[in-house]
């Protein structure tokens, strides 16, 4: 049995942290925010049955990508099921391991596998506008098992600006662009993010809105592009954890991999396309 303490303690409510009640108050405010969550579902159903009445527009399915076997239609992405996801991965051109997209490597890290995407019918890869012997190293220290292709060189929407989640119908060997989204709309993918919107303390970026005198957390300590607690202040850190997007930083998860080491530099030579 879990029993949860009422308030009575000397000091009160805490600085900064919620306010201190007795389980019935919790209850009743839980499913006061209950109703609204409820209605945000909904809404989403709606929006969702929108989208699967979006036009499409076709495409040349035999265009050429470039992946692990070289060379292959965009058809063959599919794998033979009727509808493919992609994520299209910025990449910066000449750029070590660590100085690669931060932002673009939160998407992809939420789908290191797509067996669930498999089971109903839809196959994934990660489409990217680097050159494939830069791509082939990134792929395989990051432990990567979804496919991954370079379309450098190619027209959108199989190129074009990368950042993007994109969707694909196929009917025999005609293929069809359906859906394609960017910015906000990747979060859908990153688990962490919805996680974090259920904490107390959320993602503890400055945009937010949080009660008045809530503690603010967290400090990058440089070469973030905005000042503070900004968007995915830390989706870099050093060696030690400590959120910085200054030159000794990886994005996160590469400090997991095996044979990831401290650094001094990004490597960047230029901006991401």
């Amino acid at each position: 049995m879990t029993t949860m303490l009422t308030p009575g303690n000397a000091s009160g409510d805490l600085p900064g942290k919620p306010p201190v009640v007795d389980p019935a108050a919790w209850q009743a405010a839980r499913d006061a925010l209950l109703v609204r969550e409820k209605a945000h579902t909904r809404e989403g159903d709606a929006i969702a049955a929108a989208r699967r009445r979006l036009p499409m527009v076709e495409l040349d399915g035999t265009v050429e990508v470039v992946g692990a076997e070289g060379p292959v239609p965009f058809l063959d992405l599919f794998q033979g099921r009727d509808e493919l996801v992609v994520y299209q991965h910025m990449w910066y051109d000449g750029a070590p391991h660590q100085g690669q997209c931060e932002g673009c490597t939160t998407t992809a890290w939420h789908v290191k596998d797509a067996v669930y995407l498999n089971a109903r019918g839809v196959s994934f890869a990660v489409l990217t506008s680097g050159p494939w012997d830069e791509v082939a190293s990134y792929v395989e220290f990051m432990g990567y098992t979804q496919p991954w292709y370079s379309v450098r060189g190619v027209e959108a929407p199989v190129g074009g600006n990368m950042g993007h989640i994109a969707c694909f119908l196929r009917d025999g060997d005609r293929v069809f662009l359906t859906y394609s989204t960017t910015g906000r709309g990747n979060e859908r993918v990153n688990g962490s993010l919805g996680l974090l919107d259920m904490t107390p303390h959320g993602r503890g970026e400055a945009w937010e809105d949080n009660p008045e005198g809530r503690a603010v957390i967290g400090e990058v300590r440089e070469g973030h592009p905005a000042v503070g607690q900004q968007a995915c202040w830390y989706w870099r850190s050093d060696a030690d954890g400590n959120a910085t997007w200054g030159p000794t930083s990886r994005p996160v998860p590469q400090w997991t991999r095996p044979g990831a080491t401290q650094v001094e530099t990004l490597g960047r030579k230029g901006h991401h396309h």
